[in-house]
């Protein structure tokens, strides 16, 4: 069986670049397709090793972050695949049996249906979500912001939805990373899916963290932009004074991080991007993971957490609702306010002296999740997929 990988961009190293490291350790031979690369970023880095095929407009996107400006291009992008043998631009999928494509922001769906009856490639499409921007989600990069963006950014989303909705009928078989994600398959493109929860290095981290005990600080991951939960963190640590690391590596437009480390204490510590190594340790010995974003798609880094004995406090919404257990691995709080942020840290404090959120509890929820278990999953899905189950 012979698999191509299509993924968005490879750029900033995310939860979707997790997933594709491990799609890659499942099928060491399949090159990456993608829109653009850039060398030197974390994910292109991490991903050097491997054979990857960018697109035609890799000479210009990554200049000046304009692969948001130029979103209008990803029709003419995605359309250079070809799978009659003649690429329009360069690129053939003639040759493969199966693509799988790695979906969020850049519309990266909807290649298999092309080509002869003879000699058709099935797609199978990993949604880590249908593009946030599109559909009306808060996003990581306030990018409508100023109002001829806004009316831009309207006038493009409306042909691009359009676009969107007709690359997802192309697709033979929807995997999405969570429940959450599922049912917005099933609103928007009126397809069903089967749920396969992205990897986690669970028992990396296990062993990692075992014998750390927690210190007096709070921690959070994430990319440092917006629609993550950042500015509540920064506003509940002034507020109660307690310890804050936040580690993770600006994306996008860079006045986020700007905004934020305006407005960050004394207690307030920005880590930029660790080793794995180091976040292991973080998350080992801070008191406390902090999930904040008001809808988040999956959410790993709670996961990784769990795994490493640490309880999460959760905004109630999203993906959290599928990795974090009320007052067993964690808290749930209900408003995006610093008000409703500080009663939940005042209920773990509550619940924590009491020995109610114990760390065997956080490592046996965080199994559910583990890496093992993703590429088992996908490694049969694809494989069941590939040999006839029929098209939903």
């Amino acid at each position: 069986m012979k698999v191509a990988l299509v993924h968005d961009y490879i750029k900033e190293y995310g939860g979707a670049e997790r997933v594709l490291e491990a799609l890659t350790e499942i099928w060491p031979e399949a090159p990456i397709y993608t829109a653009f690369m850039v060398k030197n970023s974390t994910a292109g880095k991490a991903f050097a090793h491997k054979k990857i095929i960018t697109s035609w407009a890799n000479s210009f996107l990554p200049l000046g972050n304009l692969y948001s400006p130029l979103r209008f291009l990803t029709p003419a992008i995605w359309g250079s695949f070809s799978t009659r043998g003649r690429p329009a631009f360069g690129w053939d999928f003639s040759e493969y049996d199966v693509i799988i494509s790695s979906a969020g922001w850049y519309i990266t769906k909807g290649f298999g249906a092309r080509g002869s009856a003879r000699k058709k490639p099935i797609e199978v499409c990993y949604c880590h979500t249908p593009p946030r921007w599109l559909y009306g989600y808060k996003t990581a990069v306030e990018w409508k912001r100023f109002w001829p963006v806004r009316v831009y950014g309207e006038i493009v989303a409306h042909f691009l939805r359009q676009y969107d909705f007709k690359a997802a009928q192309k697709v033979d078989k929807f995997i999405a990373n969570s429940k959450n994600t599922q049912a917005r398959i099933e609103k928007f493109y009126r397809r069903s899916s089967t749920v396969i929860y992205p990897p986690v290095e669970v028992e990396k981290i296990i062993k990692a963290t075992k014998n750390l005990k927690p210190k007096n600080y709070f921690l959070v991951t994430s990319r440092v932009v917006g629609a993550k939960g950042l500015d509540l963190a920064i506003k509940a640590a002034n507020h109660l004074k307690f310890d804050l690391k936040i580690v993770g590596e600006p994306a996008g437009l860079r006045w986020e991080e700007e905004k934020l480390k305006k407005i960050k204490g004394k207690t307030v510590e920005f880590l930029g991007r660790v080793s794995d190594n180091e976040l292991y340790k973080l998350y080992g010995e801070c008191r406390a993971f902090l999930a904040l974003a008001q809808d988040e798609d999956f959410g790993i880094t709670p996961v990784e957490a769990q795994a490493a004995g640490r309880p999460v406090i959760a905004f109630r919404g999203g993906g959290y609702l599928e990795s974090v257990v009320d007052s067993q691995t964690g808290i749930f709080f209900n408003e995006p306010t610093v008000e409703s942020l500080t009663s939940a840290l005042k209920c773990f404090n509550d619940l924590n002296h009491d020995n109610k959120l114990k760390p065997e509890d956080c490592r046996q929820q965080a199994q559910k999740f583990s890496k093992e278990r993703f590429k088992r999953e996908i490694k049969e899905f694809v494989e069941r997929r590939q040999n006839g189950e029929p098209r939903i």
